[in-house]
């Protein structure tokens, strides 16, 4: 659980004026007491009012309300031209999420900040997403949010086809061409796929570990110590 997520959840949790201690906290949120405190500590200081201490327990006044998410106009139309382009060059799920993420917003803003969706005049056309790539972005997000260990079959720009079983570490996005950053363990190295490259993807059925060496964090190092400006 992301952080923000678990201080909203804090403040779900003290809402209506009981007395919860930070060891039922940290059984919910499944994190330790000292995070807990740590989080509160920071609640109260951003002006939650929230009443108590460690060893005795927490409680919120009542009539406290988390403000309203707001935007300026320019961050509005920052996420409509986003979520255009994810509807253009994203997957399939990636593109639907997108769109429900703006009726949501555009649900909850005031009329004076409220920016109709044609006013935005940012639009995107992406006549090269098939719905293989597209399929292949769902997937392929999902099996590196999972860990799943993938078998594909790919030909490069040669035409030579070959067979690998790679892990999965994230998807990059280059103008007009998607590329899965995996570990190869053909290779036994960093290697990049283009989506449409990929004529076939499966799961092996197994998960791998992040392991020293073969995280998405150890390939940019290795992109910085390739890079010539540095």
């Amino acid at each position: 659980m992301r952080r923000a997520d678990r201080l909203f959840q804090i403040v779900q949790y003290l809402r209506g004026g009981r007395l919860v201690r930070a060891r039922q906290l940290s059984e919910w949120l499944e994190v330790s007491e000292r995070t807990i405190y740590r989080d509160v500590a920071d609640l109260q200081a951003s002006g939650v009012p929230i009443e108590g201490a460690a060893g005795v327990g927490y409680i919120m006044r009542d009539g406290y309300e988390l403000p309203p998410l707001m935007f300026t106009r320019d961050e509005i139309v920052a996420l409509l031209a986003g979520a255009r382009l994810i509807r253009a060059w994203g997957g399939a799920a990636m593109a639907r999420a997108a769109e429900e993420a703006m009726i949501k917003i555009d649900a909850v803003m005031p009329d004076k900040l409220r920016v109709r969706q044609n006013e935005v005049q940012i639009h995107a056309f992406a006549p090269e997403m098939t719905p293989q790539v597209r399929s292949h972005i769902d997937f392929l997000e999902n099996a590196a949010d999972t860990r799943k260990r993938l078998s594909i079959a790919y030909r490069d720009g040669k035409g030579d086809a070959s067979d690998r079983v790679v892990r999965p570490l994230g998807l990059w996005f280059w103008g007009k061409v998607w590329t899965l950053v995996a570990w190869c363990e053909l290779r036994h190295d960093f290697r990049m796929f283009r989506l449409d490259r990929i004529s076939e993807l499966r799961e092996t059925g197994d998960k791998f570990k992040a392991e020293p060496g073969k995280t998405l964090k150890d390939f940019y190092r290795s992109m910085e110590s390739k890079d010539p400006g540095r």
